[in-house]
C-alpha cells in the first residue's frame, strides 16, 4: 500500500469555494488561503444561526498506545462514509500542532484513504493560528516584564508570577530557564504553545468581544499581598485580541473524497481540553446534518471534558458517541509486548478488553448513547477481530471498520449503526457534576467514577492552591485534569483497567480566562520532548516542493 502522504499526493481536490458551495455558503462568506483553505466569517454565523442543528457524534477512543487507534482517521472516514448516502456531514477536528508533528506522534490529518487535505499544509503552518496565539501569548508575557523593569506600579510578586513564554514545538531544554540577566532575574520557562491559556479561549470563544473578556481574565501574577493580576490590569486585552482576531475564524477544507472539514482550535488533551473549537462546532450544526467531532486521547480525558466542559460553555447535546478500538492497542493493555502485537495472543486480548469496558462505562454516565468501531489494522487476525467484536456487542453495538485501507466504503456499516442508535435512541445527556460543589468533590468525582480511582491525596501545594482559588472567587469553575493519556490512573504504565489506586494531585491553577480550573495530576509535562529519534530527522522537500517523511 501506498504510504498516507503518497496517497495525499495524488488526491483530486476541489477548490473549497465548490465545498463551501455544498454547505449553502458563499464565496462572500470566506477568506481564501489559496486555492484549497478558506476561513469562514463570523458573519456567516449571523446568517445561518436560526436554522435548526444536526446531529453531533462525539469520537473518542480508548487510553491510546504507541501501537495507535486511528481515531481522528476513523472520524475522517465517517465523514467521508457519507458521500455514499444522502447525509450531509462535517468532520470536526484540532488544528495539529508542530511539536508532535516533528516529534514522535506525526501529524493529525488521517491516514491511509481517511485523510484532510491539503494534508502537507494543515500539518505545518495551515493558516497560522497557532503562530498568533504563540505571538499573543508571548506579547502578555512581554507586557509583564516591561511592567516591571519600569517600576512595579501594580506591586508584582516577581516571585509569583504563573505566565510562561510559549513556543509551537518539542523543546525540553526550555522547561526552566532564567530571563532578565542584566536588569531583574527570575526564573522562567517554556510550555508548548498547544497548552497555551490562550490557544484553550481561542477555542471556547464565541465572537471578538467573548474573546476580549475571555483574555482579559487571564490571570499573570500575583502581587506582594496576595491579590491577582490579571491580563486587563496590563492593559494587554486589545492587543493580543488583536492579533487573534483573524484566528477566531473556522478554517474550512476537505477529506480525500471531498467531504467538508473543519479544522480549528488546537488545545491539548492532556493538558488543556482537547476539543475543537466552539464557533467551528456550532457553525458545522447549522451546516451539516451529522457532525463528526473528535475529542483528544480516551474518553477519561477528551471525552469527560468535552461533555463537563465544552457542552457547558457552547451550549451543546451530543446525539451519540464512537468509541474506537484497536485489536493493536487491547493487546497492549493487556500486557503484550510492540514487537510481537501480530501473534495471536486471546488472553492479552481478553485483559485489555477491561480498558475498553470502563470507557463505555465512562460514556454511558453522561446518558449518551453509543457504539464501537473495530478500526481494523492490515495484518489483523480475522479470528480475533471475530472474537473481540463479540464481546465488544456485549456493550454496544459493534461495527468492524477499514477507513484506512478503504476510506469511506469502510465506515458505512459504522454511520448506519450511528444513524440507528441516534433514531432508537434518545439522548439523555447530563454533567457528570454542578458547578457549585467543592472544588475537591468536583475532583473526587471525576477521579472515582471516570478513572476508578480508591480516592485522591492533595500536596500541600495543592490544598494551599484551592484555598487561593475560593479566595479570589474561582471555586465555582469546571475542572480540568491535566493526566497522562496512557492510563486510567496518573501513572502511565498502568495499563488496561487498573484497581486500588490512588490519584495525587500535585497543585491546581485557575485559568480563569478560559474559565476552568487546571488540576495537576501525576507527572504531567506542559513541554514535551523530542524523542531519541524526531520524526523531523526523516523529513524533507525536494526543488520542486515534494515533501517526504510526513505522516
Amino acid at each position: 500500500m501506498k504510504s498516507s502522504i503518497e496517497i495525499a499526493q495524488e488526491a483530486h481536490l476541489r477548490p473549497v469555494a465548490e465545498i463551501a458551495s455544498s454547505l449553502e455558503l458563499s464565496e462572500g462568506d470566506l477568506e481564501f488561503y489559496g486555492k484549497y483553505k478558506a476561513k469562514i466569517s463570523l458573519n456567516a454565523w449571523r446568517r445561518v444561526q436560526d436554522r435548526p442543528d444536526g446531529k453531533m457524534i462525539l469520537i473518542t477512543g480508548i487510553n491510546p498506545t504507541s501501537a495507535g487507534e486511528g481515531k481522528t482517521t476513523l472520524a475522517i472516514g465517517l465523514g467521508q462514509a457519507s458521500s455514499h448516502s444522502t447525509m450531509r456531514s462535517i468532520v470536526c477536528v484540532r488544528e495539529p500542532s508542530l511539536g508532535p508533528v516533528f516529534g514522535v506522534k506525526g501529524g493529525a490529518t488521517g491516514g491511509g484513504y481517511a485523510q484532510i487535505q491539503p494534508m502537507e499544509d494543515v500539518n505545518l503552518h495551515f493558516t497560522g493560528d497557532l503562530h498568533a496565539v504563540t505571538s499573543a501569548h508571548n506579547l502578555l508575557s512581554a507586557l509583564l516584564d516591561n511592567h516591571i523593569h519600569f517600576g512595579n506600579e501594580l506591586k508584582i510578586d516577581p516571585r509569583r508570577i504563573v505566565w510562561k513564554r510559549v513556543m509551537d514545538m518539542n523543546e525540553r531544554s526550555l522547561r526552566s530557564i532564567v530571563v532578565g540577566l542584566g536588569g531583574f532575574p527570575r526564573e522562567d520557562g517554556f510550555e508548548i504553545t498547544a497548552a497555551s491559556e490562550v490557544t484553550a479561549i481561542l477555542a471556547l470563544s464565541t465572537s471578538i468581544s467573548d474573546l476580549k473578556e475571555k483574555l482579559s481574565k487571564i490571570i499573570v501574577a500575583y502581587t506582594r499581598y496576595g491579590e491577582p493580576v490579571y491580563a486587563k490590569d496590563l492593559k494587554a486585552t486589545g492587543a493580543m485580541a488583536m492579533l487573534l482576531k483573524d484566528s477566531l475564524k473556522p478554517n474550512l477544507v476537505q477529506t480525500l473524497e471531498n467531504t467538508p472539514a473543519i479544522v480549528h482550535g488546537g488545545p491539548f488533551a492532556n493538558i488543556a481540553h482537547g476539543a475543537p473549537s466552539i464557533v467551528g462546532i456550532r457553525l458545522s450544526l447549522k451546516l451539516a446534518d451529522y457532525v463528526f467531532v473528535e475529542a483528544g486521547f480516551g474518553a477519561d480525558l477528551g471525552a469527560e471534558k468535552f461533555f463537563n466542559i465544552v457542552c457547558r460553555y457552547g451550549g451543546f447535546v451530543p446525539n451519540a458517541a464512537l468509541i474506537v478500538v484497536t485489536l493493536r492497542a487491547l493487546k497492549m493493555h493487556g500486557g503484550a509486548v510492540k514487537n510481537r502485537l501480530e501473534e495471536g495472543n486471546i488472553d492479552a486480548l481478553a485483559r485489555g478488553f477491561e480498558n475498553l469496558v470502563k470507557h463505555s462505562e465512562n460514556i454511558s454516565k453522561f446518558g449518551v448513547p453509543h457504539i464501537i468501531a473495530l478500526n481494523r489494522f492490515e495484518k489483523d487476525d480475522e479470528k480475533e477481530l471475530i472474537y473481540i467484536k463479540g464481546k465488544c456487542e456485549s456493550l454496544a453495538p459493534t461495527s468492524i471498520s477499514d477507513v484506512y485501507l478503504k476510506g469511506g466504503k469502510g465506515g458505512v456499516e459504522a454511520n448506519t449503526m450511528l444513524q440507528e442508535v441516534i433514531e432508537q435512541q434518545r439522548t439523555n445527556f447530563r454533567f457528570l457534576y454542578d458547578l457549585d460543589i467543592p472544588v475537591q468533590d468536583k475532583v473526587g468525582k471525576v477521579c472515582g467514577e471516570i478513572y476508578g480511582a480508591d480516592g485522591v491525596d492533595y500536596t500541600l501545594q495543592a490544598e494551599e492552591s484551592i484555598r487561593r482559588i475560593g479566595e479570589i472567587g474561582l471555586d465555582g469553575l469546571p475542572i480540568c485534569l491535566a493526566k497522562t493519556q496512557y492510563s486510567l490512573s496518573d501513572d502511565p504504565k498502568l495499563l488496561g483497567r487498573p484497581a486500588g489506586f490512588r490519584i495525587t494531585v500535585r497543585d491546581v491553577k485557575p485559568a480563569a480566562g478560559a474559565g476552568f480550573l487546571v488540576v495537576y495530576v501525576g507527572d504531567i509535562l506542559t513541554m514535551p520532548g523530542l524523542p531519541r529519534n524526531p520524526s523531523a530527522q526523516n523529513m524533507d522537500i525536494d526543488e520542486d516542493g515534494r515533501i517526504t517523511g510526513l505522516s
